[in-house]
């Protein structure tokens, strides 16, 4: 008899009571050997005053059992709530999320019957930070950081994942023909890393043609992996074209805990209501029975659920006249997986994680390069509302002291001075580049000198005697004599 492994468990919000209940209910009756922790997260935690929707108590089971079973939450409306799904997977170091997503035609109503993909995406980065500011009256930002760790473990997380799981391509999505700091990164890395990986196809394309060609021809993908955003959009859209986000489980990994869950919201306008699908939350629960070492427990279940789909018997999500046969509730169709315990589908492909020979796998630390890092220039910010960009380049100019130059001024991004367009519009927010005065600017990619930053701060001083609000500054570096910033649209 296998020895009971502590997980943690919340019910959840909206819907989530009762696809908990449904699940748990699944597992017990299959003889999964885990012993649940009960804990409170979400609507309740927030509204007694916790903005983070979690509490210590619940923080110090998660870390106890580091298996987390989870049914979704509702975050409340208003300002001060801070999404609880993004800060346990940022607290806990959850790096990576992996959604398979698979067709089971002909039972689901789908277009692309031999639909088979994981999306695997980077979990903790990108603009999911929730870093925001309003700047000025017409400006606000996000900030989206991305950096070389995070970068280095998802992807081979996906190409390990591949390798681990027979998959014969990985697919990486960005957007670096625009972002090419940040994207570019993402891509660079995905090109050394890949390279270690020979029996594994590679490929890459930008984000949008990669979303419309998901949603058209998904057959041609296998492993895809992306940035946080963009997977946390495109795993929405593939396991809809596959028959219902309503069916789709991830896992969330980390180097210390795992967190399961559906990938659907709490749906509280059908709360209490049993009917909502349980599928998506049995098939989080499926990954934690593997991840846990009770594959072949996860592969009953499995079995079970795709019969009980094989035998018409559906929820309203998905309930077809002339495929399904009886239209149950979520209770119902938890009896339905039950009774099918030990049975197999006839038509869809059988489970046999069981027997499977998948190797476990680790992600090596991450060593940080050596580079020489070197201080060449600064943008600062300035916010104001009736000045043109001529004047404002020519007052700034009169400011800069000896040994610095204003490169550049831009309004949302695009060069406004010197020899700006009339045709653009500009906001309240200008972004200013100081630089060395001998940078060379003949070629086509300037050639940057080192900087005192003293220098910058008497700058900035003389900015703001002069009655110019500054809202931010980002200072300007090279690293190993790679320029370490993006140019203006039109520098």
């Amino acid at each position: 008899m296998l020895q009971k492994t502590p997980i943690t468990v919340a019910y959840g919000d909206g819907i989530g009571p009762e696809i908990m209940e449904a699940t748990l209910r699944i597992l017990d009756a299959a003889g999964a050997a885990i012993s649940p922790e009960v804990i409170e997260i979400g609507e309740k935690v927030y509204l007694q005053g916790n903005t983070s929707g979690i509490d210590q108590k619940a923080w110090s089971s998660l870390r106890k059992t580091k298996v987390f079973l989870k049914a979704p939450i509702t975050t409340p409306l208003g300002t001060g709530y801070k999404s609880l799904n993004v800060t346990i997977r940022k607290t806990l170091g959850l790096f990576a999320n992996v959604r398979p997503c698979l067709s089971l035609h002909p039972f689901v109503a789908t277009k692309h019957p031999k639909l088979d993909v994981v999306i695997i995406r980077e979990n903790e980065e990108d603009v999911y930070a929730g870093i925001e500011h309003q700047q000025s009256a017409d400006v606000v930002q996000c900030l989206k950081l991305i950096t070389r760790p995070g970068c280095e473990k998802i992807i081979r997380y996906a190409f390990e994942y591949a390798r681990a799981y027979g998959r014969k391509k990985v697919t990486c999505l960005t957007k670096n023909n625009i972002m090419k700091l940040t994207d570019g990164l993402f891509y660079q890395v995905f090109q050394e890393i890949g390279a270690h990986y020979p029996e594994i196809a590679k490929e890459h394309q930008i984000i949008d043609i990669g979303a419309a060609l998901l949603a058209d021809k998904p057959e041609k993908y296998d492993v895809v992996v992306t940035l946080n955003l963009y997977g946390d959009i495109i795993s929405d859209i593939v396991a809809q074209i596959a028959g219902s986000v309503g069916f789709a489980g991830s896992a969330n990994i980390g180097d210390h805990c795992t967190m399961f869950e559906a990938i659907h919201g709490s749906a509280p306008d059908i709360a209490g209501k049993n009917i909502a699908n349980p599928s998506g939350l049995l098939q989080g629960a499926i990954m934690m029975l593997m991840h846990i070492g009770q594959r072949e427990v996860a592969s009953t279940i499995q079995n079970a659920w795709l019969a009980t789909l094989e035998n018409g018997i559906h929820t309203a999500d998905i309930y077809r006249p002339g495929i399904s046969k009886l239209n149950v509730g979520t209770q119902q169709f938890a009896d339905a997986v039950i009774e099918n315990l030990n049975k197999y589908p006839t038509l869809l492909p059988r489970s046999n994680s069981g027997s499977a020979t998948a190797r476990s796998f680790v992600i090596p630390r991450y060593k940080r390069p050596v580079s020489h890092k070197q201080l060449v220039g600064s943008d600062i910010f300035i916010c104001h509302d009736q000045i043109s960009p001529e004047e404002l380049g020519t007052r700034l100019s009169a400011l800069t002291p000896e040994g610095l130059k204003l490169k550049m001024i831009t309004n949302r991004g695009v060069k406004v001075y010197p020899q700006g367009h009339e045709e653009t519009f500009c906001t309240d927010h200008w972004r200013c580049r100081f630089v060395a005065a001998e940078t060379l600017t003949e070629k086509e990619e300037p050639s940057y000198a080192s900087i005192e930053f003293p220098k910058l701060l008497s700058l900035q001083k003389a900015i703001a005697a002069a009655g110019f609000e500054i809202i931010k500054t980002e200072n300007l570096y090279t690293f190993n004599g790679e320029r370490g910033f993006s140019l203006g649209q039109g520098e």
